[in-house]
């Protein structure tokens, strides 16, 4: 009768690890010491360990206990296995800790080019080993990139909580005039619509967000809405403004950059329109799927940039509270 092939010995994780431990400490004290065992453990372990494979591993030599020939031999074959669960045990204490991995972020042009890369300095400084993907789009290309799965998180301008994703709110703004430093209506606190009458004013696309909330804002001072320039983003009106071209009517983090001078220029200042003309700052992710902890980590940035944006035009910080996934 042919026999089969001899059955393996079934040794665990554990027993390896107390012999690897053993062949270094060399007695049972230290070993349950570097191992944070009892020491009983220790000794139950090793006899288990012997009595599986049928060899004698250690040999009492006064208080400590010496490898024997066939301990060393295996200890050999075993040591690159050690190797593997220390660099398996780092990596998955990284993954834990967000430092590794690889996140994508898309996001609408205005916290794009403002608070997300004040954010992104946070995140990146201390994990060189984490690789980010970036990209800026209009809001419609935003929300579609987080709901298929394209982009693990997007950063927006809306008017509240938008369908079919997870939402949450970062700060809530008021739409800002762009000013130069020294025009008159920089004195003011506010400004109302109808002091911008026969300034040259730089549009916004109306079949944006923004550009219809600045033409209703006009139409609901009675004032005749009539841009001599027009541009589809807000960040393209501030710089245009910057440049002297006339004044704008832009989203609070689409000024940012251009407040407080601008490579040796006038400088621009920011007025909160008297009208109200709230907008939200949100932070999107897709419905039904889990949270890295290493998007946990940069939507913790997120929160920190923008509660620390301190520009004219920002409330106070929202309170970083997601809104539920349905």
């Amino acid at each position: 009768m042919t026999k089969g092939p001899e059955k393996l010995p079934e040794t665990s994780m554990r027993q390896l690890e107390i012999f690897a431990a053993m062949m270094g400490e060399r007695t049972t004290v230290a070993t349950a010491e570097s191992l944070g065992i009892s020491q009983p453990a220790v000794s139950s372990g090793l006899r288990q360990l012997e009595a599986q494979l049928g060899l004698t591993l250690f040999e009492r030599t006064g208080r400590h206990l010496e490898p024997t020939l066939e301990a060393r031999n295996l200890y050999e074959e075993i040591r690159p296995l050690f190797g593997i669960v220390r660099s398996f045990a780092m990596r998955a204490r990284d993954l834990r800790n967000g430092r590794v991995g690889r996140l994508r972020v898309i996001s609408t042009p205005p916290p794009g080019y403002s608070v997300i890369p004040q954010a992104m300095r946070g995140f990146l400084d201390t994990r060189p080993d984490v690789t980010v993907s970036f990209d800026v789009r209009r809001l419609d290309n935003v929300l579609r990139a987080v709901q298929t799965g394209q982009a693990d998180m997007g950063v927006g301008l809306a008017a509240g909580s938008i369908p079919n994703v997870n939402t949450e709110e970062l700060r809530l703004g008021q739409m800002v005039a762009l000013l130069p430093q020294d025009h008159p209506l920089a004195r003011h606190d506010q400004i109302e619509i109808k002091a911008l009458r026969g300034e040259r004013f730089i549009g916004i696309d109306q079949e944006s967000f923004l550009g219809r909330m600045v033409a209703q804002a006009f139409e609901a001072a009675h004032v005749t809405y009539h841009p001599q320039l027009e541009t589809r983003y807000c960040q393209t009106a501030a710089s245009l403004a910057a440049n002297g071209l006339g004044v704008c009517i832009v989203d609070p983090w689409s000024a940012q950059p251009y407040l407080d001078g601008l490579e040796g220029k006038g400088g621009l200042v920011a007025r909160p329109l008297a009208q109200d003309c709230p907008v939200r700052c949100m932070m999107f992710t897709r419905r039904g799927v889990p949270h890295s902890e290493l998007l946990k980590t940069f939507m913790a940035e997120m929160r920190r940039a923008t509660t620390a944006l301190d520009i004219p035009g920002l409330s106070g910080p929202a309170p970083a509270i997601p809104v539920k996934d349905a």
